[in-house]
């Protein structure tokens, strides 16, 4: 059965409100549109200065954490989190579209605590420690990974 993108963003955030709910986030549906890729329907949750940005399209895509002024993407996070050896869901593969829900609701849940209920500098830290990531060669990921 296909569903419009607004449809499979309001059922996967039944998901997520599982998780967020109880912490005090609202979600907001921010609209639905045409684009060049298609159709897609974006939303947010909202917790004061923390905002879990939610756009979807034919899957779950792109997902930004933010808090205050500083924002990151999930990859990134759960690479600050975890390291190389990872344990997160989230982005998976998978045929069907609410997955990615139930994904990014395990790796709220399990390991985006700073995010959740952490303080802004916990956050943060979390950003510096990507952003030194990033800056890192390939190589020396690598050679930093297995050592």
């Amino acid at each position: 059965m296909n569903h419009t993108p607004e449809e499979t963003l309001r059922q996967g955030c039944a998901i997520l409100d599982s998780v967020l709910v109880p912490l005090g986030f609202k979600s907001k549906f921010a609209g639905a549109d045409k684009g060049s890729g298609g159709h897609f329907a974006t939303g947010a949750y909202v917790n004061g200065e923390r905002k879990l940005e939610l756009h979807f399209r034919h899957s779950l895509g792109l997902v930004s954490y933010h808090f205050g002024s500083a924002s990151i993407g999930p990859k990134a996070y759960m690479h600050a989190l975890l390291g190389t050896r990872g344990g997160n869901k989230y982005p998976g593969f998978s045929d069907d579209p609410l997955d990615g829900f139930l994904d990014l609701a395990h790796d709220l849940e399990t390991y985006a605590r700073a995010f959740l209920a952490g303080d802004v500098n916990e956050f943060a830290t979390c950003i510096e420690l990507a952003r030194r990531e990033e800056s890192l060669s390939g190589f020396a990921r690598l050679v930093k990974s297995e050592g």
